[in-house]
């Protein structure tokens, strides 16, 4: 069956806007990069693009019906997401309160390993429920009711390029050395918008069944 190549535009379009645009993950790629260099951000990037691609597979193969007929697993997925933001709130918040310490001092600090920093990210992305409903969207959008098993295999592919692209960007980027520079100065103030931003995402979660 053939592609849509209009239809796939359209697809890779609307990833690019949702994956691109701020939020927890970006936010979070942005501060570890800043804070422990390159390969630390591409750590926790790494781990970011693994769930995104872990929930298109789910969407792909169908588990997206399983959550439309049970409700109640996005309610479970809603609830401990938001509690693990809260979490990253808790240790952002508890960061920008902390000191300014000397560069020597922060340059002995030792960092998180990149298995962890790649557990973070995972994490962090698969207990967001938009991610998955994000991949619901893209699916029906690209695919309707005309699905093929290549189409699902190009978005699939497409979206894992695009999310490599734009994930390990955000940490190529943020990880130079005047963002590093921008984050000595400014770590604080950084530390306490991520607070804010996770505490506000965490809440907007937990109390959305509401």
């Amino acid at each position: 069956m053939s592609v849509d190549i209009n239809q796939l535009i359209i697809v890779f379009t609307a990833y690019i806007i949702a994956a691109g645009s701020p939020g927890p993950s970006n936010m979070r790629i942005m501060g570890v990069a800043m804070n422990d260099g390159r390969k630390a951000g591409l750590a926790i990037a790494s781990g970011v693009v693994s769930g995104s691609i872990f929930w298109g597979l789910m969407a792909a193969t169908g588990v997206s019906a399983i959550l439309k007929t049970y409700p109640g697993a996005i309610v479970g997925l809603q609830i401990f997401g938001g509690l693990y933001l809260l979490f990253l709130a808790f240790k952002a918040a508890r960061a920008a309160a902390a000191p300014d310490k000397p560069v020597t001092q922060d340059n002995a600090r030792i960092a998180p390993s990149m298995a962890a920093l790649y557990r973070r990210g995972l994490v962090m992305h698969l207990m967001n429920p938009k991610s998955i409903l994000a991949w619901i969207a893209l699916m029906s959008l690209g695919l309707g009711s005309q699905a093929s098993t290549t189409g699902v295999v190009i978005i699939l592919a497409g979206c894992a390029v695009l999310s490599v692209t734009i994930f390990c960007g955000y940490a190529i980027v943020f990880s130079t050395g005047p963002m590093v520079r921008l984050y000595r100065r400014a770590r604080r103030w950084i530390e306490g918008v991520l607070a804010i931003s996770f505490g506000l995402a965490g809440l907007k979660l937990l109390l959305s069944r509401l």
